[in-house]
């Protein structure tokens, strides 16, 4: 195991490497000019050229990446066009924001997902298989930022029950000050993952019961308690996959949801960002989300080695 896990590392470096390149060739390739951000338009020739060699601008791009790279290692984004702020230091404060909310609705999405898969493959063709089915349809096809608003309608306009708006006050803690403000957006991004586990699920506990083990150990009287435990462990590779995927889709992929609800995470910081065309930050945080990303593939591949061992490669 030690060196399977060694080996996935090792396959995870160059991976890495070309996702920083790619990040930052990207942000490079977009239109404008981050200069125009910061500076009026009546501003001399002398100030735009000071105010571009001052952030490293008027290097050739492969010398930008090199310099950038090497302080991206050492976890320093550099500053904040906008408003000279460290990236690193915004970083961490919006990033904290998207990990809490991006946890709580996979986790949400996991629980709920597990549930009515496993009810909706073990009463396969019944009333409660198809309104398992239709509840993962609708929840992979409904938008984000939709259901946001509609929830927003309901629960904070109309009944006046759940806040609609920001992360709550001061730095965040599990209390119901916070949690109360946690609630609709969790709701709101755990409803694809939630579909996706229910159908990936569903499917998983309908090939299992079909298989042949399960029809011995139905014959030797085992008690169905111990056969949904004998299903679920079985099961547990593929959902947990799906759902590792989902958590990184769900910390890069926030932006419409963090910008309805007002969340001070990252997505609400990549779309400031980009109407700032503010460079280090859009660097900096598409750089730390995709590492998340692979961070988390490979997790989710040791996690699914260590519970089927049948999955290790050789």
């Amino acid at each position: 195991m030690l060196l399977y896990t060694l080996r996935r590392i090792l396959y995870a470096v160059p991976i890495a490497l070309a996702v920083s390149l790619v990040c930052f060739m990207l942000v490079h390739i977009a239109p404008g000019d981050p200069i125009d951000a910061i500076l009026p338009p009546d501003a001399s020739a002398e100030t735009v050229a000071l105010v571009r060699k001052d952030y490293g601008l008027d290097k050739p791009l492969p010398v930008q990446f090199g310099l950038w790279l090497a302080h991206v290692v050492q976890g320093d984004f550099g500053r904040s066009i906008a408003n000279r702020r460290l990236v690193a230091d915004e970083l961490v404060s919006a990033a904290s924001k998207t990990f809490i909310l991006a946890t709580t609705a996979a986790s949400l999405g996991f629980v709920i997902g597990c549930i009515l898969g496993g009810l909706a493959g073990a009463f396969r063709g019944t009333l409660i298989d198809r309104a398992a089915v239709s509840f993962a349809v609708g929840g992979v096809s409904v938008p984000h930022y939709w259901l946001g608003m509609v929830l927003v309608i309901i629960f904070s306009v109309t009944l006046g029950w759940l806040p609609s708006m920001s992360a709550g006050p001061g730095d965040w803690a599990w209390d119901w000050l916070h949690i109360r403000h946690l609630i609709l957006p969790a709701i709101t991004l755990s409803v694809i993952p939630a579909g996706l586990v229910t159908r990936t699920v569903r499917g998983v506990v309908v090939e299992i019961l079909s298989q042949d083990f399960m029809t011995t150990l139905r014959g030797k009287g085992l008690r169905r308690l111990m056969l949904t435990v004998h299903v679920m462990k079985n099961a547990a590779p593929t959902a947990l996959a799906v759902m590792g995927l989902q958590l990184g889709y769900l910390m890069g992929g926030s932006i419409l949801v963090e910008t309805v609800f007002a969340w001070p995470g990252t997505g609400m910081m990549l779309n400031q960002a980009i109407f700032q065309r503010d460079i280090p930050v859009l660097q900096g945080t598409t750089l730390v989300l995709a590492m998340i990303f692979v961070a988390l593939n490979l997790l989710v591949d040791l996690i699914q080695t260590a519970l089927d061992p049948r999955m290790r490669r050789t």
